[in-house]
Parts: C-alpha cells; sequence; structure tokens
C-alpha cells in the first residue's frame, strides 16, 4: 500500500468526514460542471462554487511564546451573575436600537457596526455584549500559475522546469478587526509561495483599493502577504532582479495568479466577517523538522543555549476562529518552522510542499468549509529532511559537520527525508512530512475547548513602516553604535544548503579571505566592486555579489524593507520579512514580547503576551541570522543582506513600535520610504506559446494510451491515461480544473478527484515543439477512501490555434474502469 492510500485510510478511521477536496463541482452533474472557464462565472457564483464543492500554563517563556495561567472557573452563583448582566446588556441594547436608528447616529453616538464590510465605526458600550468578540473572516482562493514551462521558484536551479501539476496552489485570508471599532482590522495572507515580494503586496493593494470603496479599509499598514516557502511552485514573480535570473526574468501571468487569487482570498473573507472568538493553543512536533547548520547553531551563547533542549523549534501554534452566531470553526491558522523543500531539487511537478499537504488534510479532515492556513516561523535553520546530510557520492556517509562537504566538494551533500529511498523525487516524504504537521494541529484543534487560550479584550492595532536598511544607525544590546550595510550576499551564498546544495566549487563557512577559485571574485567584482566601506560594514563576511548596490538594469536586491507588527488581544504576530534562523526567532519573539507585558495598554495585567513570528512576509530579503551565526559564515549567514547586526537592527525597529499597539494609540511609526515596485520594468526571456497542434490524424483529448477496461483495480494501485494535450499555459483554469476522476452513478458521472488533490498527477510532455504537438497523462494513485464502481478520467485543455491565435477548449475522456 502507498503512503498516499494508508493515511486516506487514517483519514477516515480518524472519524473526519470526506477527505475528497470540496473545491470543484462536488455533487455536480461533470457533464456540465467542470467546462466552464472561470470568465463563464460572476464572482459571486465562483465562491459559492468554491464553498459549496469545496493542563494549565504558567508565565515562562517557552520558545519566545509567553501563556496566561489557567483561569478558575466561576461559581455557580457567579455565572448566573453573568447571564444576568448579559441578558440586561441585551434588552437594553434591544430598547435604545430602534430609538438609535430615528435620532440618529450623532445623537446618541452609535452607528452601523459594519460587520458584513461596512465601514462604519461603534465607540458605545452597548456595541459588543461580549468583550471579548472579535469580528474575524477566512477565504480561499485559487493562485496556481503556468504549471509548465516556467522555472520553479526557491532552488534557483534553471534546470527545474515545470512539467505538470500534483496539487493545485492557494492563498489563504484571515480577517481580524474590533467589533467596536471595525476600522481597527488586519488581514493575514498565507501564499502556497516561496514567499511574497513587494511587487506581489503592491499588486494586492492595487486590486483591493479597486474593488469598491468599502475595500478602502486595507492599505499599506494592516495587510500582511506570508509564503509557505514553497520551493515546488511557479516562480518568474519576484520583483528585483537577482531571483529573475534563473527564470530568464519576470512572467505577467505568474504574478497575476498570485496577486488575483490573494485578492479573491481577502474578498471573500471580508465578505464572510461576523463576530467571533479567537483561541490559542500549542503543541510539540518532535519528528518534522531538524536543524540544518546545527554547527552555526552552536556558535551562539552556551547560557543562551542552554536555556532550550533542542537546536530548532518544534512548537506548533494555532489560532481558531470561531463564529459567535452558532459556534461554527471557520478557519485554523497556524506556524511552525519547516522549509518547504520536501520535493527535492529535482522535482519538475508543482505542488504546494509539505505545508500545503497539511492544509489539504486538514480541510478534508475537518471539512464544513474549513479555511487552513499552515503559515512558516523561525524557519530559516529548519528542514524537513529529518534522516541528516548524507554524502551521495557512493560512501554513504554522513555529510561534513562544519561544512557540509563530501570529499572536500558541497554538491553531493544532501538533506535526507523520512522516505528519501523512494526514489520519487521527494513526494512521499513531502506528503508523511505535511501529514505530521496536520496531526499536529488536529491534535490542539481537538483539545482547545478544554486547554485553549483564548484573546481577550477584542482589541486590534497594527504597526507598518517602510524602512531603508542600507545604512540604519542604531544603539547595539551592548551600547555601543551600529549600523545596517546596502544588501551583499556571501560566498557561502552559492555553495546552498544540504536541502538544495550549489553546483560550483563554493563550500560553507567561507569568511575572512575565501580560498574559492578566484574566476568569482572577478565574476562579481565586474558586476559591482565592493568599497573598502562595504566590505567593512559585511565583515567578516566576504562579499561575492555587492545586490544592494547593483542598480542596472534596475535594483538587484532591495534595501527598503516592509517592518511590520500585528496584535489581536494579547497576541502580537511579527512580519519577518526573510527567512529568521531558529535563535534569532526565539531572540526576536522574546524581545517583542516583553516590552509589551512590560507595557500595560498593550497586554492587559494578568495576562501574558502570546508572540509568533509569521514569513517571509511582504519584502524578501534573504536570510536573519543571529550576529554569532553569521560570523560563521554557513549558508544562513552569507545570506543575510544587511550585515552583523541585521537581527538586532530589526528587533530594536520593532520593539519601538510596540508602543503603538497599545489600546490608545492611535498614532503610527513614520512611513519611511516607499520601495520600488518592478512589475513594468523588469525584463522577461520567456517564450510564449506559439501554438498547439495535433499530429494529422489526430484530435486534441484524444486518447493516446487508455486505462485497462477489462482489468480491474484496487484501491493502491495506479491507473493512468494518456491524451493527445494541449500547452496548459493557454489557460491556467483557475478555480477549476485540468484533471478529474468521475465516477458513475445511475446513469450520471460525478466529479469525485481533480487536480487539488494530491493522488491526481497530472504530466504535460512537450512532443513536438516546432509541430506545437504535446501529450497528457493523468495519473490516479488510488487512495483507501475510492468506493468500488465504476470511473473514468476527464483531461480538460484549452488549444492555441496557428496564426490566428484563438484559444479553444476541448475535453479527453478516458474508457471506464472500476475498481473492486
Amino acid at each position: 500500500m502507498n503512503s498516499i492510500s494508508q493515511w486516506n485510510g487514517w483519514l477516515r478511521w480518524q472519524g473526519g468526514s470526506s477527505w475528497r477536496a470540496p473545491t470543484r463541482a462536488r455533487g455536480e452533474d461533470a457533464e456540465n460542471a467542470s467546462l466552464k472557464r472561470q470568465s463563464d462565472f460572476s464572482d459571486e457564483e465562483i465562491m459559492l462554487r468554491k464553498l459549496n464543492s469545496t493542563a494549565g500554563y504558567d508565565n515562562r517563556p517557552l520558545f519566545g511564546y509567553y501563556y496566561r495561567p489557567e483561569q478558575p472557573r466561576l461559581g455557580k452563583w457567579s455565572r448566573y451573575r453573568r447571564a444576568i448582566v448579559v441578558a440586561t446588556a441585551c434588552l437594553v441594547f434591544l430598547v435604545l436600537r430602534p430609538l438609535s436608528l430615528m435620532i440618529g447616529p450623532s445623537g446618541w453616538g452609535i452607528s452601523n457596526i459594519g460587520i458584513f464590510g461596512g465601514s462604519g465605526s461603534c465607540t458605545g458600550a452597548l456595541c459588543a455584549a461580549d468583550p471579548d468578540e472579535f469580528l474575524i473572516g477566512v477565504g480561499k482562493a485559487d493562485i496556481t500559475g503556468p504549471v509548465v514551462e516556467l522555472n520553479l521558484m526557491g532552488y534557483a536551479n534553471t534546470a527545474q522546469t515545470g512539467t505538470g501539476l500534483r496539487q493545485r496552489l492557494y492563498s489563504r485570508a484571515f480577517i481580524i478587526g474590533s467589533v467596536d471599532n471595525p476600522q481597527d482590522r488586519f488581514v493575514y495572507v498565507v501564499l502556497d509561495a516561496q514567499s511574497s515580494d513587494t511587487n506581489i503586496r503592491y499588486g494586492i493593494l492595487s486590486g483591493l483599493a479597486e474593488l469598491s470603496s468599502e475595500y478602502s479599509v486595507y492599505g499599506q499598514k494592516n495587510v500582511a502577504v506570508t509564503g509557505t516557502h514553497n520551493h515546488a511552485g511557479p516562480g518568474a514573480w519576484a520583483n528585483y532582479l537577482l531571483l529573475q535570473i534563473t527564470s530568464l526574468g519576470f512572467d505577467k501571468q505568474s504574478y497575476r495568479a498570485i496577486v488575483d487569487g490573494a485578492v479573491l482570498s481577502i474578498k471573500r473573507a471580508h465578505e464572510s466577517l461576523t463576530p467571533g472568538h479567537l483561541t490559542f493553543g500549542y503543541t510539540k512536533i518532535d519528528d518534522a523538522n531538524i536543524n540544518r547548520s546545527p554547527s552555526a547553531y552552536l556558535a551562539n551563547p552556551a547560557a543562551e543555549r542552554a536555556r532550550y533542549s533542542t537546536d530548532v523549534d518544534k512548537d506548533m501554534t494555532l489560532l481558531r476562529f470561531q463564529r459567535a452566531s452558532d459556534k461554527k470553526n471557520i478557519g485554523v491558522l497556524t506556524w511552525f518552522p519547516v522549509h518547504g523543500t520536501s520535493l527535492l531539487g529535482n522535482n519538475t511537478i508543482v505542488a504546494a510542499d509539505n505545508k500545503g499537504v497539511a492544509a489539504w488534510l486538514f480541510e478534508q479532515s475537518v471539512g464544513d468549509g474549513i479555511v487552513a492556513g499552515f503559515s512558516q516561523s523561525n524557519v530559516g535553520d529548519s528542514s524537513p529532511n529529518i534522516k541528516g546530510a548524507w554524502c551521495e557520492d557512493g560512501s554513504g556517509s554522513p555529510c561534513s559537520f562544519e561544512q557540509s562537504l563530501c570529499g572536500g566538494k558541497a554538491s553531493p551533500c544532501h538533506g535526507q527525508g523520512p522516505f528519501t529511498a523512494q526514489f520519487d523525487n521527494g513526494a512521499k516524504s513531502c506528503f508523511e512530512i505535511g501529514r505530521r504537521q496536520f496531526s499536529g494541529a488536529l491534535k490542539i484543534y481537538n483539545s482547545l475547548d478544554a486547554t485553549g487560550m483564548p484573546l481577550r479584550g477584542g482589541v486590534v492595532r497594527y504597526a507598518h513602516s517602510s524602512q531603508d536598511m542600507s545604512n540604519f544607525a542604531f544603539t547595539h544590546p551592548n551600547g555601543t553604535p551600529v549600523s545596517t550595510c546596502p544588501a551583499a550576499l556571501g560566498y557561502s551564498f552559492a555553495a546552498g544548503t544540504t536541502d538544495g546544495p550549489g553546483p560550483f566549487d563554493f563550500t560553507q563557512g567561507q569568511s575572512g579571505n575565501p580560498t574559492s577559485n578566484p574566476l568569482w571574485g572577478l565574476v562579481g567584482g565586474a558586476l559591482k566592486d565592493p568599497s573598502p566601506e562595504q566590505r567593512a560594514c559585511h565583515a567578516p563576511k566576504p562579499i561575492l555579489l555587492d545586490v544592494g548596490e547593483i542598480t542596472w538594469p534596475y535594483l538587484w536586491s532591495p534595501n527598503i524593507v516592509d517592518v511590520q507588527l500585528l496584535r489581536a488581544g494579547q497576541m502580537i504576530f511579527i512580519i519577518g520579512p526573510g527567512e529568521v534562523t531558529t535563535m534569532s526567532g526565539r531572540r526576536w519573539k522574546e524581545a517583542i514580547a516583553d516590552a509589551a507585558a512590560a507595557n500595560p495598554q498593550v497586554i492587559d495585567v494578568g495576562l501574558s503576551p502570546l508572540v509568533v513570528l509569521g514569513g517571509p512576509g511582504n519584502t524578501y530579503t534573504h536570510y536573519i541570522a543571529t550576529e554569532e551565526e553569521y560570523g560563521v559564515q554557513r549558508y544562513e549567514g552569507a545570506s543575510t543582506l544587511y550585515g552583523p547586526h541585521t537581527l538586532n537592527a530589526y528587533i530594536n525597529l520593532t520593539v519601538t513600535y510596540v508602543s503603538h499597539l497599545s489600546s490608545a494609540a492611535r498614532s503610527s511609526p513614520p512611513a519611511g520610504p516607499l520601495p520600488p515596485n518592478n512589475v513594468d520594468v523588469s525584463l522577461s526571456f520567456i517564450p510564449g506559446v506559439v501554438y498547439d497542434n495535433p499530429p494529422i490524424g489526430k484530435s486534441f483529448g484524444q486518447v493516446l494510451k487508455d486505462v485497462s477496461h477489462a482489468t480491474p483495480y484496487h484501491r493502491g494501485d495506479v491507473v493512468s491515461a494518456t491524451f493527445q494535450g494541449a500547452n496548459p499555459r493557454n489557460n491556467l483554469r483557475l478555480e477549476g480544473t485540468y484533471a478529474a476522476v468521475e465516477k458513475k452513478l445511475d446513469d450520471r458521472w460525478f466529479v469525485e478527484r481533480d487536480d487539488a488533490d494530491w493522488s491526481l498527477l497530472y504530466q504535460w510532455r512537450k512532443v513536438d515543439g516546432l509541430l506545437g504537438t504535446s501529450e497528457v497523462t493523468l495519473t490516479w494513485e488510488i487512495d483507501e477512501n475510492a468506493d468500488p464502481g465504476t470511473y473514468r478520467f476527464r483531461y480538460y485543455g484549452d488549444a492555441k490555434q496557428p496564426f490566428t491565435g484563438k484559444i479553444n477548449a476541448f475535453v479527453g475522456t478516458s474508457n471506464t474502469f472500476t475498481i473492486v
């Protein structure tokens, strides 16, 4: 039995509802449901189709999280008194509300709360009978970009070009607002992408502004956009040149898929806004991540390391969104640090990696339209390859501890996941690491009513600025004046990591004067020779690429960075603009928690702050290592853009922002200089689709290799069919599907699986580029939840005609096959 079948069977006996993806055409006549393109639907119809088918704690800091003590239960008479007070408040509200409507809001200080997307304000005590209620909303939308002929984002491997789709990518949006002051709200977005970036965020803000005036409440200060750090999604959307190089530039189609889907997810979240409650919980997951740079971690002070039992955070935290009107759970947002590198650098199939698996499993297990966001945390040195790093040079030896080398070379050293021996480009390991995160989240979710910590007070605040990090001067914690530097990358950046080693003769741990081929110094110097001041500022990092000072044809890496904090009740969200290492995250979260706890207008007396760190978010700035890790100059330190004081600069800035999160504060940090939006100036050398053309005697959608009609299949088997295809870049089929497995019931066909399901694989192969011929293979790894019956494949394609360029949709249908 394969892992897919095994764990889908496990899902079923866990008592969850049907695991089948509720995203498209479930329960509808498949002949009519799956042929319509996105443009055929109104936004409301798309939304409806999406939703209808788709022990006590102490006060000690623990990995930077702070927990409040368990509160004593109310006595019987206390409960009665509370019930009488609430009932009285409701009665008074019912009496006064008609009068307020007759007299008008100016007479009573009361106006429409604007719960369903309205922009009114509410300042009276009568607005919320429950002081712990928040305004909450969740939404989800498809962001799957071009799945073929485009470089995948994350490994910077030019050979890693997409050839198909295993699982669609999504944006999941979570809105938290104040019931009393609905204009006080923020959006937290989780993209199934490598990260967010400046242009992505600009595009989302622009898209929201174009919707209607009621969306003006969302802007530069209160929209946080994070990525799951998935390394298996389409690339070519980054804002700065360095990350565009391996993808041959910028692709508008890839960019628009992310931006438009993110906007739609926020719109859906906005339209679902309702009073509700937020509950926080956590658990430990011991078997889903390891530290991939333990030698750098050991450079941190021994006394600091002694406070923690592991060299990578094992805590998963979860925030539940529960509707007040009927106690329905509408969403969960989790944080856990593990790289999206379970799918390896030789994988060419688009998927959402381990966090996408976790979200998919959770949404199928709980069902009922719940939206589950699995956000990153301090992920910088956290790897899903939990078996460690081994030499793939035939020796079978572990890689060297200090520099991760095999025979003096970095390229043979690879981290290994739980099922590396499957030789499936990491697919089984990916599913397993995702399953372990899902299990942890489900454990928290099922225990929240008994052990969860409700967010208190209903207060929502946020603080944001754009900070020029090229020369930010501040006082170091030791009292000395220091500053950051213009962005630069060190030699060990080119060595890669054990998750994805580099192809050349670079090694990790190259500080001072590196011994690599001097040619690389000439190459970097030819682009921009760093000044003596720049070299001194970044020391001991030897600069390979002075990316923050290369401005032609436009900036290679960011110098202006989004710095952002969010607050809901006693919970504070740090939005990390890069990949924060384990110890960096611990220091940052603890510093914010200490600052918040010291301010009674931020955290009420009797409560302790709950601090989470999410990212990489808003601006992608590579890595954020501690000063000590920076000195070791492994990959994470070499990729810390703004010099050795990068982390302390972020801590300094955000600690000063904590006061802006107070209940009484109405001021904001200085806005700062706006970063550039390079969408309209970005270069692109990515060829488009010229045309599609079937061979003579063939037609689009024709079956070339069929299923076995006579031989029955069983759960755990693999069934496939190959069709005459067309390039899927002609139509991304957002909110739709390229592939479906349909089941026959009473002489009608119903969709049972589509390309949002992990078990259904869509693969595209170009046969002849000159003639425009291609083939598509659909493969179903039959899972344990597949019922006996008669099935068939359906392939949905779109062909671009020669000469006219007109795109026509078509459908391919396999023969029937049976499962017994």
